[in-house]
């Protein structure tokens, strides 16, 4: 129905965005990965979007990058992911760091997004998977989960060796995970300070 705008920005407030389009406005919501690249207010932006009809609501969703909607259309047609969880998911990760979730089966990271719950998680790279195998990942996106992951992994064995349970060490791993953490070892220490 509506497929792209390019207009003005009225406003932003995320997830909000009001766009003026030749004296129509309309009212978008936008993923904050979108968020962070719209420009100042009163400048021009492209935005490619999705209609969404139900019998309570109408709304409108824009993208900055057609991969970024391919995806989203892609994460509503999964049972129990709506267009709310839908903009979190996308919201929480950059289109490769959630392709690559999905192929290295990394649920410690799909759980960290607000809403998404273990069992959404496991539905998402179940079916989600076929979809995801032909998307190409930049290699800087693969290069950087794959050191988190490693980093991760090194924390659960040091913390095993402390006498913690391996589903403990992984809990306790996954809930202290940040992108401000860069070693294995920063990694343990924020771990035994969360359950101290």
């Amino acid at each position: 129905m509506i497929g792209r705008l390019q207009g003005t920005v009225l406003s932003k407030q995320a997830p909000d965005l009001l766009l003026d389009v030749q004296g129509v406005g309309y009212e978008l919501l936008v993923p904050l990965n979108t968020f962070f690249e719209i420009p100042d207010i009163g400048e021009t932006v492209t935005l490619h979007t999705h209609f969404v009809v139900r019998e309570d609501v109408q709304q409108l969703y824009g993208f900055s990058q057609l991969a970024e909607r391919a995806l989203f259309r892609d994460l509503i047609k999964v049972n129990g992911v709506g267009p709310k969880m839908g903009l979190a998911i996308l919201s929480g990760m950059s289109v490769d760091e959630f392709v690559l979730c999905v192929r290295k089966d990394d649920i410690a990271a799909l759980v960290k997004v607000p809403g998404v719950g273990k069992k959404t998680a496991e539905r998402l790279l179940i079916e989600m998977r076929d979809k995801v195998a032909n998307i190409k990942v930049g290699e800087a996106a693969e290069k950087a989960h794959s050191v988190a992951q490693d980093i991760g992994l090194e924390a659960e064995s040091a913390l095993t060796a402390l006498g913690y349970r391996p589903q403990d060490a992984a809990k306790m791993v996954s809930r202290v995970a940040d992108a401000e953490i860069t070693t294995a070892e920063q990694l343990i220490r924020a771990a035994l300070k969360a359950k101290a």
